[in-house]
């Protein structure tokens, strides 16, 4: 058990049912009545974020989060396959957990797949990927005074905004959290 005096950024504890991550606190001490904690909770399940405050005595389970490393095998319609590389043991997880998350994701990449209790939730991508630029126009010289950018399809289909020297058949490293262009490989 956890009590609300003990939360720290990051933790996961199970509140009603339902399990959130701890995103921010505050230990707040009036001068005038009981001290509390004030948080933002993010439920890790839907994904949404509420703010909720506590008595610092109040106790709470602490919700255990597994996150293994797995490989991304291939799409099939609405589910996606992943191979755990210790034990070859393959899951298929739907359309509705992935999201967004596989868009700059090659096949045979590691990904990290969450769960509790035995469901996933959530699949996380590589930080930073690299991936072959295969559609965008060519960029001219004197287009800009300014850092300009233009649109790239890379080989996941994804699109990007890339500077206007990158030319199609390039290499280039993604930011899979905010889907920046950082650099060419």
């Amino acid at each position: 058990m956890v009590s609300a005096s003990d939360f720290r950024n990051g933790l996961t504890v199970e509140i009603d049912g339902t399990v959130y991550q701890i995103i921010e606190f505050q230990h707040v001490k009036p001068g005038k009545g009981a001290a509390f904690v004030r948080t933002k909770l993010k439920d890790i399940i839907n994904s949404g974020v509420v703010e909720k405050t506590f008595r610092p005595t109040e106790k709470f389970p602490a919700a255990r989060i597994e996150r293994k490393d797995m490989q991304y095998l291939y799409s099939d319609g609405d589910l996606y396959n992943f191979m755990d590389p210790e034990s070859y043991e393959q899951i298929a997880i739907g359309q509705d957990v992935i999201g967004d998350s596989l868009k700059f994701v090659k096949e045979n990449e590691t990904c990290k797949v969450n769960s509790y209790n035995g469901s996933v939730f959530a699949v996380e991508p590589p930080l930073f990927v690299e991936l072959e630029i295969t559609e965008t126009e060519p960029g001219f010289k004197g287009d800009t005074a300014t850092g300009a950018s233009k649109p790239a399809t890379v080989e996941t289909g994804a699109t990007v905004n890339v500077p206007l020297f990158v030319n199609q058949g390039d290499t280039i490293k993604i930011d899979t959290r905010s889907g920046e262009y950082l650099s060419r490989v």
